[in-house]
């Protein structure tokens, strides 16, 4: 495996003894802690070097704690997580005097609040008072990040359209589904959620948007467990990274979700594989350099 030093923008850490989690009751294969131990055991010979906190839909109650037991972890030098990307509701009313707390502190690098889960409407992160919040944050030298459904890309266009002054980071290739890309797309693990073209389409014009960034994270999780290759992601990667160039594409892991399907080293080889073609100079930047720079890590 080629030692090129990797910076993983994409860590959910939980800790359940800390931490209430609403939506861990539906998620079965995940309903336990994942501490900083269990990620240094997952990252064991491989060339991790930092890692970058995601955050995991806690109690809204404890967005604050979340946030300030981030900061103190940081500090840990046998800790891998170096900074974080925390909860947030850019449209509540309270948005601004909570992430305010954090305008000068260098761990709180941005803010993510989930776009697709099934209580969440299409055009929600378009509404006047979310576009006001994630402004703010760009006023503010933070970024955010896009999770949200594969057919809802054109809302992420619009919003980049809305805030030039933010940054936005797309997360897991904009949520492709790896079915959708074979050459039989269902065959194999039921009718994919979106179409292929379709999703072509929406990340060459996401693309276009120089505020927005994409994470190469996250669609290990969405192929068929037992059934995939490097081969089944490999389009969606490459399209990405085609559409995105090198210098705005960044690596994530999305451990432990990624156990789901393949563990962290599965992931981490496949991609290994799809890039391997690939100037050293263009991995290097989406392993390490584009974060780097990014969160001036």
């Amino acid at each position: 495996m080629a030692e090129i030093p990797i910076i993983d923008t994409h860590q959910h850490l939980r800790d359940l003894k800390k931490f209430k989690l609403p939506w861990i009751g539906s998620e079965p294969g995940l309903a336990r802690s994942y501490v900083t131990s269990d990620y240094l055991e997952a990252v064991a010979g491989l060339p991790v070097s930092k890692a970058v906190y995601m955050e995991v839909d806690v109690d809204p109650t404890q967005q604050i704690d979340e946030a300030e037991h981030l900061i103190a972890l940081s500090k840990v030098k046998e800790n891998l997580t170096v900074v974080a990307v925390i909860s947030g509701r850019p449209a509540s009313s309270g948005f601004a005097a909570y992430i305010q707390r954090y305008r000068d502190n260098p761990v709180i690098k941005g803010v993510r609040q989930v776009l697709h889960v099934p209580d969440t409407k299409p055009g929600t992160c378009l509404q006047p008072d979310y576009v006001r919040g994630v402004r703010l944050l760009g006023e503010m030298g933070k970024s955010f990040d896009l999770c949200m459904r594969p057919t809802e890309l054109g809302d992420a266009a619009k919003l980049a359209d809305a805030c030039p002054g933010t940054r936005l980071i797309l997360d897991h290739c904009g949520n492709a589904d790896p079915k959708a890309f074979a050459k039989t797309p269902g065959a194999v693990g039921g009718k994919p959620s979106h179409e292929a073209d379709a999703w072509r389409r929406d990340i060459q014009a996401l693309s276009a948007k120089p505020n927005v960034i994409c994470k190469i994270s996250g669609i290990v999780v969405r192929a068929v467990k037992g059934h995939w290759s490097a081969a089944d992601l490999a389009p969606i990667v490459n399209h990405c990274l085609d559409a995105f160039g090198p210098d705005r594409v960044i690596f994530g892991s999305d451990w432990p979700v990624c156990t789901l399907v393949a563990s962290y080293r599965d992931w981490v080889v496949a991609l290994l594989e799809i890039i391997s073609e690939r100037p050293i100079s263009e991995q290097k930047k989406l392993l390490h350099e584009n974060a780097e720079r990014f969160y001036k890590v």
